[in-house]
């Protein structure tokens, strides 16, 4: 009986995928909860000026073209399956977690800040994004094809080659971030979400970038907020509770418009 074999690198590629929707999914079933989201659903259809079917239908075509360059990558790979390279100990894996994270965020904050300061490249690119001012769970990846492949394809591959890991470490690396930009996008504040606890670049965070006062400040994504600190566009923010139910963030510091 022949056994049904997957390489780790085929499972990198669809994996975290599967994960982004059901982790989605899982907040769309917490939509309800109003005393938790940063936004009123009156909100969220008043501001937005794309639909969700558009969204989805975004999303999808972002992640074939996702999976289209990973089977393009894959053909320049050793064919000899016969080699299974050896898992690091964990302590090494925790290390590399942390260099992919740190390699991601730096290439991300940069890219991510050029678009915002380069006319041409946002209102032909990144603009798409941010057609989402209330942004949502699983428009996390709703972007420009191009922003898809600068952001996201080019930093996860520097992020799997700067740290190292094995391919399998990385089905777990980028399920985890496939989750941790959900969750910054779901715009809602629940009770003991531990990536709140462990990361102060969050659903608050991130929200406030969304917002149109918002848009100079904080960048970094999707793990940490140091960038921001560093070169002054970071925008701390305080949680106020709405007359109408769930939460607001709004920002400490004064907003520079020009």
């Amino acid at each position: 009986m022949m056994a049904f074999l997957v390489s780790d690198e085929m499972l990198g590629t669809f994996v975290p995928i599967a994960v982004y929707w059901i982790y989605s999914g899982i907040y769309v079933m917490l939509d309800d909860l109003n005393q938790y989201r940063l936004h009123t659903k009156a909100e969220e259809e008043k501001k937005n000026v794309v639909s969700k079917g558009t969204v989805v239908k975004g999303v999808l075509v972002q992640q074939a073209f996702q999976i289209g360059v990973s089977l393009f990558l894959f053909t320049f790979k050793n064919s000899d399956r016969s080699f299974i390279q050896r898992q690091p100990s964990r302590y090494v894996i925790f290390l590399q977690f942390i260099v992919a994270m740190v390699v991601m965020d730096t290439w991300q904050y940069f890219m991510h800040r050029l678009m915002h300061m380069n006319k041409f490249l946002y209102k032909h690119i990144h603009s798409k994004h941010h057609a989402l001012v209330v942004p949502y769970p699983y428009g996390a990846m709703y972007n420009h094809i191009l922003e898809g492949l600068i952001l996201d394809i080019i930093g996860g591959v520097l992020s799997f080659l700067v740290s190292g890991m094995t391919p399998r470490t990385a089905i777990y690396f980028f399920s985890f971030t496939a989750i941790k930009s959900v969750d910054d996008h779901s715009a809602m504040w629940l009770p003991g979400n531990l990536l709140h606890v462990f990361f102060n670049n969050n659903s608050a965070y991130h929200d406030i970038h969304h917002q149109l006062y918002g848009t100079k400040y904080n960048f970094s994504q999707p793990f940490f907020v140091t960038w921001d600190k560093i070169l002054g566009t970071h925008m701390p923010f305080t949680l106020e509770k709405r007359k109408e139910g769930g939460f607001e963030a709004r920002p400490v510091k004064k907003i520079n418009w020009s």
